[in-house]
């Protein structure tokens, strides 16, 4: 009787070699059955349902540990920096270019301004990586460097606000009108506030005398360029507004240097464009203009004093700026001068004065003809006769600057006369103070304004 082998599966349906489990009656797997179900994978493992909750759970609770941590540390060193500080009075801080946080948090703790440099530091790097992030400039809070005055007891919140809105301290520098550029170059020397070198001598006539505002550390050279500017954007100004029927002014520059003979020549506010007018008028005769200032820049140049009068000499030697000599114009401005003057020059008064001479009251007596001027210099040497010191003495009452000179016609003078009555333009030169007007020192002549030429006799500090 054949054997059947072992892994003969058992036809379908029959039961007869099926065995059954004794206790359950169910049917029990074949041997190779038994194998296939023991490989089989098993089933997935259900998800958890509350996993992904739990895990967003979780960073919530840090999150909020977080910017609640953050929140009292931000109102602990909020109340920390408003404290008032330990200041005992009103201090002012250079912080140089280049410092770094380091630098300015030892700088200020070692002045006195600042009690908790760790905190101060914290807030300050802090500041400067928002600045980084910073699309604008107006959105950057980084500290800068300048001249900072921080008043009494100023808070930590205080100094980092002034530090970083870069509100430095600003000093202002005067520049007072009539100075040359080499004299106003030597006062910017001169000033500690500004740094570097000054640079060469700028042209005679381009900086703008003014008040100007900076802060310390401006280089030199800076404020020079600055004046140039304010100086070119006003005679454009000027020039544009002229009286458009002023023959005697070909040129901007024409109108600098006759400007700063008027700036020269007075300092009085309500006679300045009439002083300008009597220039004008002398140009337009082809009168010369005899202006002693001329004489003197034309002598020493910028340096613009002489400390002594002129002697005869001195007024007969010709150089290109001395108006007793040449006709018209000198070749440039001699000094540098102010709005008011370039405004006068620019719109004279319309008059027909020739000639002016101090009156004795700070002002001028101004005079159409020869004649009437005569008797003005006439009444001006007796004032100076009843003044201590006779005629070697008489201040005006102009407060600053003085005032104009006396056009005297006067003969030809003989070569023995060596020494003249120091002119105004001296008087200018010698300090800026109030001066002293004198009577003319030649003898009075008699010559028409139509003839040649009429000589000026200079007036004196």
């Amino acid at each position: 009787m054949a054997l059947k082998p072992d892994n003969e599966k058992t036809p379908q349906g029959d039961e007869t070699n099926v065995k059954r489990g004794w206790f359950t009656g169910r049917r029990r797997p074949a041997v190779g059955e038994a194998v296939a179900a023991e490989v089989a994978l098993p089933p997935p493992p259900k998800k958890r349902k509350g996993g992904l909750i739990g895990l967003f759970s979780g960073l919530m609770t840090i999150a909020l540990i977080v910017v609640v941590a953050a929140a009292g540390g931000y109102a602990v060193a909020n109340k920390e920096l408003g404290i008032p500080g330990p200041l005992t009075a009103d201090k002012s801080v250079m912080i140089e270019r280049g410092s770094t946080t380091e630098d300015i948090v030892d700088q200020l703790e070692r002045e006195g301004v600042i009690a908790r440099p760790g905190l101060f530091w914290a807030v300050l790097r802090w500041q400067d990586l928002m600045s980084k992030m910073a699309k604008d400039e107006a959105s950057r809070k980084n500290a800068k460097s300048g001249e900072y005055l921080f008043r009494r007891q100023a808070s930590m919140s205080e100094v980092i606000d002034i530090i970083t809105s870069g509100r430095s301290v600003e000093h202002t520098i005067t520049i007072p009108e009539g100075l040359t550029s080499e004299q106003i170059l030597d006062r910017l020397k001169e000033n500690e506030l500004l740094t570097g070198d000054a640079g060469e001598i700028p042209v005679e006539g381009t900086l703008l005398p003014d008040t100007y505002k900076v802060n310390r550390g401006t280089p030199r050279v800076a404020l020079i360029a600055r004046m140039q500017r304010e100086q070119k954007k006003l005679l454009n100004e000027v020039w544009n507004r002229r009286a458009k029927d002023l023959a005697t002014l070909k040129s901007p520059r024409d109108l600098v240097t006759l400007a700063s003979i008027v700036e020269k020549e007075t300092g009085r506010a309500d006679e300045r464009s009439r002083v300008a007018g009597v220039f004008h008028n002398r140009l337009e005769k082809k009168m010369r203009l005899q202006s002693d200032p001329t004489i003197i820049y034309g002598l020493v140049g910028g340096k613009a004093t002489l400390g002594r009068g002129l002697t005869r000499a001195e007024i007969d030697r010709p150089t290109p700026y001395n108006t007793y000599v040449v006709n018209g114009l000198p070749p440039g401005p001699i000094a540098n001068p102010g709005r008011a003057a370039l405004e006068a020059t620019a719109n004279p008064s319309r008059t027909k004065d020739l000639f002016f001479v101090a009156d004795g009251t700070g002002g001028h007596a101004f005079a159409e003809t020869l004649e009437q001027h005569n008797r003005n210099v006439a009444r001006w040497r007796q004032i100076e006769a009843t003044r201590p010191g006779g005629a070697t003495s008489g201040t005006t009452d102009t407060p600053a600057q003085p005032g104009a000179p006396a056009f005297a016609p006067v003969p030809a003078q003989p070569r023995g006369a060596n020494e003249v009555v120091p002119g105004q333009g001296n008087a200018l030169v010698q300090g800026f103070s109030a001066p002293a007007v004198r009577p003319p020192a030649l003898p009075r002549g008699t010559i028409a304004p139509e003839g040649p030429a009429p000589r000026a006799a200079p007036a004196a500090p």
